[in-house]
């Protein structure tokens, strides 16, 4: 029987330290499979000498596809997604915090239990405290809204099958989150444990405020719970505000006007409650209303400029989008 081919997509943006050590230990991987591979790199508008690093290395089984700018790391996978033409694709991070090593261990784990998608767990993971926690909470997050048990969706090193990838390429969705939009196309989804490694060097591109975007785009693609949070709380503040008022009746009869400074502090400190809880409930549908907005406009989220292989340029403004 054929076995499958595999391809594996890894994103890079300013990668220059790391890329060395990474295809030291990627290519041997790779050629012990015993089977047809290829590695799709894709440089994610680095303005560093990552791109130049990456063409060095153009060997058979490497393909690099060089985007017009830098759209983010989801975007990157994505075009890797798109050229990618394995049977098992699997996506991991440049750094080397997950190491290559793990590679044929996800491959035999689908293989074996003829799974859809293979997550992994970090173990003894090497990331600091102020990464570990909100981890945690995003992962619970994402267990509610997936209804999937799974305990890491945060390590990048996962395994898809082709089909669910070609899955996630028609939903064309601006802003999502990879293993939560795996979830939706695949039935047969396990976990297993895998190593953890410190940065080999720089450092990680997800500075804090791209965590808490990457984070709000999980909860605002895949569910609706912040605009029913709201609307629940505005009942509650309802409610409150009518029993408050009534308070404040019955306190006025008894005490007279002088007991509250006349009403205007209590007045102030309901205003001031009530104009927050407006706000933020304006922010949490603008914020919806803004990803309908980027959705209808069909833009692209990114662009290939070209792409490479071992047998030269492959295309050339090649049109590959995702829209």
């Amino acid at each position: 029987m054929k076995r499958s081919k595999v391809s594996v997509v890894i994103p890079v943006y300013n990668e220059e330290d790391n890329l060395e050590r990474l295809f030291e230990r990627l290519m041997p991987v790779m050629s012990s499979l015993g089977r047809e591979y290829e590695v799709i790199l894709v440089d994610d508008g680095s303005t560093d000498r990552s791109l130049d690093i990456l063409l060095k290395h153009m060997v058979h089984g490497i393909k690099v596809v060089e985007l017009t700018r830098n759209y983010g790391q989801h975007a990157a996978v994505f075009a890797g997604f798109e050229t990618a033409g394995g049977d098992i694709i699997i996506t991991m991070d440049a750094d080397l915090q997950n190491p290559p090593e793990e590679i044929p261990r996800l491959i035999d784990t689908m293989e074996e239990g003829n799974y859809e998608v293979v997550g992994t767990v970090r173990r003894a993971r090497k990331d600091s405290i102020f990464r570990k926690i909100p981890s945690r909470v995003v992962n619970s997050i994402t267990r509610r809204i997936t209804g999937v048990n799974l305990t890491d969706w945060g390590c990048m090193l996962r395994a898809y099958r082709r089909s669910v990838v070609e899955h996630m390429i028609a939903a064309r969705e601006h802003s999502t989150f990879i293993p939560a939009l795996a979830s939706v196309y695949a039935k047969d989804i396990v976990e297993i444990e895998v190593g953890h490694e410190e940065r080999f060097a720089g450092e990680s591109k997800y500075s804090f405020a791209r965590l808490v975007s990457l984070h709000f785009d999980l909860i605002t693609s895949f569910s609706d719970f912040p605009l029913k949070f709201m609307l629940y709380t505005g009942f509650l503040l309802a409610f409150m505000g009518i029993g408050f008022g009534l308070v404040l009746i019955v306190a006025r009869i008894y005490f007279g006007a002088h007991w509250a400074a006349e009403g205007v502090f209590t007045l102030f400190a309901v205003l001031f409650f009530f104009m927050g809880a407006l706000f933020m409930a304006l922010g949490v549908m603008g914020e919806y209303v803004g990803r309908i907005y980027k959705e209808v406009k069909r833009r692209p989220s990114y662009t290939i400029r070209r792409v490479y292989s071992s047998e030269g340029l492959i295309n050339e403004d090649s049109g590959f989008r995702v829209s």
